[in-house]
């Protein structure tokens, strides 16, 4: 037990020759030097072995993949050869600062219930900080809408994932992160120390917008997924408008309005063991007026049919159009403008 690490770092890798030497000095100069470096190579094709291979720690396991099987495989692969009571994850582009391990240790040694810890995070080469939620009960609600942890700055309790056969699901990329948050949430409790412990790299052009459309299709999967934590049942209808809603590629009908109203109707019905559901009902009046606002002032194409759907829905409205945008609304569809 003596050597046995109490964090298992988790590097998957591919194509990274440019980063990856300040992304793996950076774990190895952590104030707290208990881990392992489990580094997993998707056979690029670059100088990336090349540059692993120059490290001489004996802290670090390179496995270099027989096979290129993707970003999760090497993720689910890392977890079963884990030895550390603590998963920290990393990407071999980004960088940990020196007392992120130290911090989340301590926080996870303190806080039986802790299952993932993340951290406020910088992205490289710019001054934009990502904040996140502090407490438990803020990710919860923040999940309702996205992810609320930064993958990469996470932290997870290894014996969670065991006890409960949890890694990640392939089929959620590129969301899959988000999926496993919300797979946890139901066996513990989710912290973002706020301080900056962690740099993110931005890639120009790192997520094709066809990507980013799955992605976000993938995500509100993972949002059903919370609303049924609240009792909350979903009609095929809603799915689609949800799916709507957070698209980049399809646009939110009236019909998809109507069904946001039905949605927050089920919330005020429901109960909650997570947090309470004013908060929901609060974000789910945000997505009306999102939904409101794209599907009456964002419209490719207007019509009188839908400024007659706005005036049959704006009564149920709990967010309305003001006047001068009603009126806009008004003037482009006698004028049948297209956009």
């Amino acid at each position: 037990m003596a050597n046995q690490p109490l964090i298992t770092v988790l590097i998957p890798t591919y194509n990274c020759e440019l980063y990856v030497k300040e992304a793996v000095q950076s774990i190895l100069d952590q104030t707290y030097s208990n881990f392992e470096c489990i580094i997993i190579d998707d056979c690029s094709t670059d100088k990336t072995i090349e540059i692993l291979k120059s490290f001489n720690d004996n802290r670090i396991k390179l496995i270099e993949k027989p096979k290129n099987s993707g970003y999760t495989n090497s993720l689910n692969y890392g977890l079963t050869i884990a030895k550390g009571k603590y998963i920290a994850r990393m990407d071999g582009d980004d960088i940990s600062l020196p007392t992120r391990f130290e911090k989340q240790v301590a926080i996870f040694e303190t806080n039986p219930k802790l299952v993932v810890c993340g951290s406020i995070f910088q992205i490289i080469d710019s001054d934009q900080v990502i904040y996140n939620p502090e407490s438990h009960q803020e990710i919860t609600l923040a999940m309702l809408k996205d992810s609320a942890i930064g993958h990469p700055t996470a932290m997870l309790r290894a014996s969670t994932l065991k006890e409960h056969n949890i890694n990640y699901d392939v089929s959620k990329e590129p969301a899959e992160d988000y999926d496993l948050w919300v797979r946890l949430l139901e066996f513990g409790e989710f912290y973002n120390i706020q301080e900056l412990l962690f740099l993110y790299r931005v890639h120009e052009g790192q997520v094709s917008i066809t990507k980013k459309e799955k992605q976000r299709t993938k995500a509100s999967e993972s949002r059903f997924k919370m609303l049924s934590y609240f009792n909350v049942p979903l009609s095929e209808l809603q799915k689609e408008a949800y799916i709507n809603l957070f698209s980049y590629t399809n646009k939110v009908k009236p019909e998809d309005v109507f069904q946001f109203l039905g949605l927050r109707d089920a919330v005020n019905s429901s109960l909650s063991n997570f947090i309470d559901k004013r908060e929901v009902r609060v974000l789910l009046k945000e997505y009306e007026k999102a939904a409101v606002r794209q599907c009456f002032l964002g419209a490719k194409t207007y019509n009188l049919k839908l400024y007659f759907d706005y005036v049959k829905l704006k009564r149920k409205l709990e967010y309305r159009l003001n006047s001068v945008d009603e009126a806009k609304l008004l003037i482009k569809s006698i004028l049948h403008k297209s956009y």
